[in-house]
């Protein structure tokens, strides 16, 4: 039986160092483990791959979608706007579905700085602040990426700051597959 709660938190992970998702799902797991029930919604992450992470969460009961167009930016910009305007209409809905006690949004900040091409009419920091502002007073929002933008950091209850100290990409070492991505 999960502990009842009050309120919920709104919780940053930014950096330009690796391990923002990785932080945020340690705690969805932590929040599963309690009995709560949670959704990762990954805003830049293409449903055309499989990750370890999805399905050890998937396993887990955990609400698992891949709503981007995937990290590298080959795809024509449109691609990639339409997946954003898809995956803001679903992290909405998320939100104010009443259904989950945490939902990660996981890239969001990535989204907010994209500068390939404007974002701003599809998801702005203003309409990501009424978001935080307007969901149901126990929602945990969990939100990653790079370079969160300083509204999102003051508007949040918790920021974390992750910072790559050393990593052998550095080296031209490839990322290892089940390790990495």
């Amino acid at each position: 039986m999960p502990t009842p709660r009050r309120s919920g938190r709104v919780i940053v992970y930014t950096g330009d160092g690796k391990g923002k998702t990785t932080a945020a799902l340690g705690l969805a797991l932590r929040a599963v483990g309690r009995g709560m029930n949670v959704a990762v919604l990954q805003f830049l992450k293409s449903p055309e791959r499989t990750y370890g992470e999805q399905l050890a969460l998937e396993r887990l009961g955990v609400d698992v979608r891949q709503l981007g167009a995937g990290f590298t930016w080959t795809k024509t910009p449109d691609i990639h706007r339409e997946a954003l305007k898809r995956a803001w209409a679903v992290a909405k809905e998320y939100v104010y579905s009443g259904r989950y006690d945490m939902i990660v949004l996981d890239e969001l900040n990535n989204v907010l700085v994209i500068d390939r091409f404007p974002v701003e009419d599809i998801v702005s920091v203003s309409e990501v602040l009424e978001l935080i502002r307007t969901r149901p007073p126990s929602l945990h929002l969990v939100i990653t990426g790079r370079a969160a933008r300083p509204e999102l950091m003051a508007a949040a209850d918790i920021v974390t700051e992750m910072k790559l100290i050393k990593h052998d990409y550095e080296q031209g070492r490839t990322a290892m597959k089940g390790i990495e991505f």
